[in-house]
């Protein structure tokens, strides 16, 4: 899609529609074109793979991991934000845009995993990408929120038995800013969640009771499950009439956090619906992620 605007797509599944967040190519533009596109991190299927916008840099640089939206199902990693792509041409960190498998391929946990399997990828190749590997944010919109907080507060993935050079490093990231995503399915049970992509990211179909849903899954696919007190700065920015995902999902994660200490910063935008999740609202995210990874010295 080419325009001098960014613009939102949305992705239409069952009647009901969640935003894939789309932003422009920005032909010739600085911060616009990835140093390595399409780097494969996984080889279970071609979707596992990054594009990579590094900095020139005299010293190792911070990096973001951005996670795209798009109800797990759709969206694309070709485009970055504008706010990080501004952090690119500006040489401040390099950016990691990261595509996962959608569920018409597999269901939870298959995208978390592969989100913490590029985490880990960036570590594994943080020396040839000249990436400080104590300054790692990640951040989305939408599903991609959803994502983004998963892998922050999830407990670390490193495997030092495995066969898989990749899977020895942490997955663990310095903090993380989601964008009206979803963080708890135990809301599925008391809020309207119409969207069919909360049942679907699970293996359910549309308009299951939510009560038939297993509990096991509904704890293992909410990053609000996996909170602890060494979690990293957590910011979500969420409209307070999205009806796509219902700011109690940020409202419940911000509370928890809280409550044992994690830092957690949650900006409401008044009358704010779910085209939050495309990162327009951007100035205190940048602010955000200047103080947890840029201000701090490697």
């Amino acid at each position: 899609m080419h325009t001098t605007l960014q613009m939102m797509t949305i992705c239409v599944a069952c009647g009901f529609s969640f935003i894939a967040v789309v932003t422009p190519s920005f032909a010739q533009v600085p911060g616009s074109t990835p140093t390595y596109r399409d780097v494969a991190y996984d080889n279970d299927h071609a979707s596992q793979c990054v594009d990579v916008y590094l900095v020139k840099s005299d010293k190792p640089t911070p990096a973001m991991i951005y996670i795209h939206g798009g109800g797990w199902r759709a969206g694309s990693k070709k485009n970055i934000p504008d706010w990080l792509r501004k952090f690119v041409a500006d040489e401040q960190l390099s950016v990691v845009s990261v595509e996962y498998r959608f569920t018409d391929i597999a269901t939870h946990p298959a995208q978390a995993n592969d989100c913490l399997k590029a985490i880990q990828f960036v570590r594994k190749n943080a020396t040839k990408w000249n990436i400080d590997t104590k300054r790692l944010g990640v951040t989305g919109g939408s599903a991609g929120g959803h994502l983004s907080a998963y892998v922050a507060l999830h407990d670390d993935a490193a495997d030092a038995k495995s066969d898989d050079p990749v899977k020895h490093q942490s997955s663990r990231v310095a903090c993380a800013v989601s964008f009206a995503g979803p963080t708890d399915w135990t809301l599925l049970s008391t809020v309207d969640h119409r969207h069919p992509a909360y049942r679907q990211l699970i293996g359910y179909e549309p308009g299951t009771p939510a009560a038939e849903i297993s509990a096991k899954l509904i704890k293992d696919v909410s990053p609000i499950s996996f909170v602890s007190n060494d979690d990293p700065p957590i910011m979500q920015v969420h409209g307070d009439k999205d009806v796509i995902v219902p700011i109690e999902h940020a409202k419940n994660l911000h509370k928890q956090l809280e409550k044992i200490g994690v830092k957690s910063e949650l900006v409401v935008i008044p009358g704010g619906n779910h085209s939050v999740a495309g990162a327009g609202n951007s100035k205190r995210a940048t602010a955000f992620v200047k103080q947890h990874l840029l201000s701090i010295r490697p």
